[in-house]
């Protein structure tokens, strides 16, 4: 999805919604969102192994909407017992090196250094799908599913209608309902959106979660657990294909806090999952007020 930043600007230069009454007052100076990603390398090192690589990013943004992000590998280790059986044959390497497609990959089992800074070249604001927006207007959201799901939706469409007249530029054949056909996975993907990604209001997160659940296409799985030992509701997104490429999505959802736990990926390319394109992220969201930095390593 796209959107531009003149577009943004001029949302941003709109008048200011009021702020309800029942709206969430900033309890912290950031809204922080830290993700980890677990995925499988998708080149087998060594003697023929794969390993598990692992990294995290974090996000801090300001109730004025001034961002900054954290990022760290988090070093790799061998993915199965199998795997690790090789490596330990293979004299316990900390290290590998190999080129492919004209680049050197180098890999570690130790943590990298990380980095933080300030992002640049975007509004001062909070991303919401494919615009731009203040705190007020995070707080103006419909608290009730069925008018959340009226605004997502509407929002959906007139982003299939920019995105099906753009393809045409590159594929004459393109049409709208090369993206029509998936519009209950994007009204879904916007929904789980506000469980994590920004600090609107708790009957917000409440009415995303309802209108999530509620998709057509959204399979109940039952409780689970994600990586960190965190328990939730497990939910599988509508299945989306395009030119032979499957992609399947499950969520887990903290039903208490109304919060998103994790989502995993599998993508499918001729019958075989994409290694480096699959996996799992935990996330971990709220407000803090510790500064931004260079993220730990867990």
């Amino acid at each position: 999805m796209r959107f531009t930043l003149a577009v943004a600007a001029g949302l941003l230069m709109a008048s200011v919604v009021a702020v309800p009454a029942s709206a969430d007052a900033p309890k912290a100076a950031y809204w922080r969102v830290e993700t980890t990603f677990i995925k499988t390398h998708p080149h087998a090192v060594g003697s023929g192994y794969y390993l598990i690589q692992r990294s995290v990013s974090t996000d801090w943004v300001s109730p004025e909407g001034r961002r900054w992000n954290g990022h760290r590998e988090l070093g790799a280790r061998p993915a199965t017992k199998k795997d690790e059986a090789a490596w330990r044959a293979d004299g316990s390497p900390a290290t590998w090196e190999y080129r492919t497609e004209g680049m050197k990959i180098r890999l570690s089992t130790r943590p990298g250094k990380g980095s933080v800074k300030e992002t640049e070249k975007r509004p001062d604001a909070f991303r919401l799908g494919e615009k731009y927006v203040t705190y007020q207007q995070l707080q103006a959201l419909p608290t009730e599913a069925e008018a959340l799901r009226k605004q997502l939706t509407a929002e959906v469409n007139t982003w299939i209608d920019e995105a099906a007249e753009e393809a045409k530029t590159t594929d004459p054949k393109a049409t709208k309902n090369d993206w029509l056909v998936n519009l209950d996975r994007y009204v879904a993907e916007r929904a789980v959106e506000l469980l994590y990604a920004n600090p609107v209001p708790d009957k917000v997160r409440t009415a995303a979660y309802q209108v999530l659940k509620t998709t057509k296409g959204v399979s109940d799985l039952g409780r689970s657990e994600d990586p960190l030992g965190r328990s939730g509701q497990k939910l599988a997104l509508p299945a989306s294909s395009r030119k032979g490429s499957v992609l399947k999505q499950q969520l887990l959802v903290d039903t208490t806090a109304m919060t998103l736990l994790a989502e995993y990926t599998d993508l499918i390319d001729g019958g075989k999952t994409m290694l480096g394109k699959s996996g799992v992220e935990t996330f971990k969201a709220g407000w803090t007020n510790d500064k931004p930095a260079v993220p730990d390593v867990s």
